[in-house]
């Protein structure tokens, strides 16, 4: 059985801003790049469980781009919530720890909260 996917509004403000990025460097490379992603979303659909990375957030890494998604996986609703989709290519830098802070953050405060502001793709 399928999986639905949801995504937090500040995940799709991540994906928004690496789209407007890629498509800035050249045009169509920032569509190239939700392609990408969309095609990892539909794979995360029918195999959710992929990495743990902490507590209970899974990641997956985009093929060709420096990405990553953070999700949390719900087996009894079915659903796969989408809470981050980070640059890894800040892994070596002082922004990772924050982007990991900000990470847990929306994870806690969002995971347990049914008001969540959901986007279905």
């Amino acid at each position: 059985m399928a999986f639905s996917i949801a995504v937090d509004p500040r995940a799709m403000q991540d994906i928004q801003q690496a789209i407007d990025f890629y498509e800035n460097q050249q045009p169509g490379l920032g569509k190239q790049f939700e392609e990408i992603l969309n095609q990892q979303l539909l794979r995360l659909e029918h195999t959710p469980f992929f990495q743990l990375r902490y507590e209970n957030v899974h990641c997956l890494p985009l093929k060709k781009y420096p990405y990553m998604i953070h999700f949390t996986v719900d087996e009894k609703e079915q659903l796969i919530t989408v809470r981050a989709v980070l640059n890894t290519y800040f892994q070596k830098s002082k922004n990772l720890e924050k982007q990991k802070l900000k990470l847990r953050y929306r994870v806690k405060v969002h995971y347990s909260s049914k008001q969540m502001d959901k986007v279905q793709l």
